[in-house]
């Protein structure tokens, strides 16, 4: 047989159509390999798996906040005084957030990566993954004194959040030449005679079939829309829990990844999982993106079903607290809470909560009684007791920041910052749960993207990027890190899987 007849079909094979394949795909196109195919499951109007549900927020490291301006070249025009708004946010401020929200246990190597090159990613995302960015004004910034501030580090999203963002990176992929396959599963992985993958067996209308390449990078997600999967590994809350994203995400490509020796990596008990409204169905609504989400319980006092307080509302700021207090609704009865609200913080919710109509009463014990406890009496109780131990306005309140202002000395449970007495009338709840939105186990990787294998040896032709990454996460998660890490781990998987394609078919033509 001639060689050319034994040539793959492909350089690269990409598993997955997320913000994290696509860039794989991207970065293997702009690193030589010319023959470059994604395989998304989804048929093309369920394609970019959780990307599109996704509010397209990035946060990256920077020293001087003018340093962002190309990215949002208009946003002086359209925010006053856009800049003074914004505190700088060193490697040093990002990588000590990854330390503090997941207890140490960040993998050290891939934290410092990702934190490294998240300047880098974001600006590689606008440049040559023309994905246009603005301000984050509604998911970041709050306004004092007629001043907006932002939350560190998280200044910039993509352009109409993840719809844009999906939409951008297809575009970019396409114009370059990457084939797109949809309805197109990938259902386990080829191997040769000396241990390296060299394709994968799919199966779409016309059946199954083997697809053949000389480097394969997975980025197909997490288990968290298998309930098999979640409740095994996570747990029988998070198995019944909503799920914010895409229903595609069914862990096949861990178990492909496993079934050839990958080494299972990070937390595989823990996930992101986001206070949403809990009147929404299974499945968060495609057309309706991440407008599930109801992250403004910092301003707010959160009952389980029981009429009990059962987190601190005011640990932190909510982008740094909302993966595990969605977690923390699912362990409550009947995995439901009650998020209630006086008049003057109703100014501070996020838009996203006009999604939902809320329950609304004068009274507190008008409130208490349109709602679903079941117990009344104590969800009464409760509530009185934070008012004996809150504070007034004038004592130190400021929304743009951890205040300090804290409950009194004599409560079981404080609240640490932003701890207002509910007192304004008419009061208002919206309901919550948990939904998830990605698992935190994955597989190991070198800092190449590479997939390590349980023997701890590098898997010949195997990348791996985004939510298949393991070790970045654990318990908690920085809002904004998941597509900085996507896109950072998909550029390198796309660049390293491009020059092994490239000393493969070197290989091969000399033999």
């Amino acid at each position: 047989m001639k060689v050319e007849e034994m040539m793959p079909q492909y350089d690269v094979i990409v598993v997955g159509a997320g913000n994290a394949a696509l860039a794989a795909a991207v970065s293997a196109k702009e690193s030589g390999a010319e023959r470059v195919v994604v395989l998304e499951k989804a048929p093309r109007e369920m394609r970019g798996g959780n990307t599109h549900w996704s509010g397209g927020v990035l946060r990256f490291a920077f020293d001087d906040p003018r340093e962002i301006g190309p990215l949002v070249p208009k946003a002086e025009e359209e925010i006053e005084d856009f800049y003074e708004g914004i505190m700088p946010y060193s490697r040093d401020d990002y990588h000590g957030d990854l330390m503090r929200v997941t207890g140490g246990r960040t993998d050290p190597v891939l934290s410092r990566i990702l934190v490294e090159n998240s300047k880098d990613t974001v600006f590689w995302m606008n440049e040559v993954g023309k994905v246009p960015m603005e301000p984050a004004l509604s998911l970041s910034a709050v306004k004092k004194d007629n001043k907006v501030i932002w939350a560190r580090g998280l200044v910039v999203r993509a352009k109409h959040e993840g719809v844009g963002l999906s939409r951008s990176w297809f575009r970019t992929a396409e114009e370059m030449g990457v084939e797109i396959r949809y309805g197109t599963a990938a259902r386990s992985l080829e191997v040769d005679e000396r241990g390296r993958v060299c394709g994968v067996k799919v199966r779409d209308d016309d059946g199954i079939s083997v697809l053949t390449a000389h480097a394969v990078v997975m980025g197909c997600g997490g288990f968290e829309a298998n309930v098999q999967m979640r409740t095994q590994h996570i747990g029988t809350n998070i198995g019944g829990a909503k799920v914010r994203g895409t229903p595609h995400n069914q862990g096949d490509g861990l178990r492909m990844a496993m079934d050839v020796g990958a080494m299972p990596w990070g937390q595989w008990s823990g996930c992101h999982a986001t206070p949403i409204s809990a009147d929404w169905g299974e499945f968060a609504p495609r057309e309706m993106t991440d407008r599930s989400n109801r992250l403004s319980y910092v301003y707010a006092v959160m009952l389980n079903r029981k009429g009990r307080r059962f987190v601190d509302e005011g640990e932190d700021a909510a982008l740094f607290t909302y993966a595990k207090f969605g977690r923390a609704i699912l362990a409550e009865p009947g995995a439901k809470a009650w998020q209630i609200f006086d008049s003057k913080v109703l100014h501070l919710l996020e838009p996203r909560y006009s999604t939902s109509d809320p329950i609304v009463a004068d009274t507190l014990e008008e409130l208490v009684e349109k709602l679903d406890f079941e117990n009344p009496q104590q969800a009464l109780a409760t509530l009185k007791e934070y008012n004996a131990h809150a504070r007034d306005e004038d004592e130190g309140y400021d929304p743009s920041k951890k205040d300090g202002l804290a409950t009194t000395d004599g409560m079981e449970l404080p609240k640490t910052n932003w701890a207002l007495k509910l007192d304004k009338p008419p009061y208002h709840a919206y309901s919550a749960t948990g939904g998830i939105t990605f698992t935190f186990g994955g597989l190991k990787i070198t800092d190449e993207a590479q997939v390590v294998g349980t023997d701890w040896r590098a898997i010949d032709g195997l990348y791996c990027c985004g939510e298949m990454v393991g070790g970045l996460f654990y318990d908690n998660y920085p809002a904004g890190t998941g597509l900085v890490s996507g896109a950072t781990f998909g550029r390198i998987a796309g660049r390293s899987a491009a020059r092994a394609a490239s000393a493969a078919a070197g290989e091969a033509a000399a033999a």
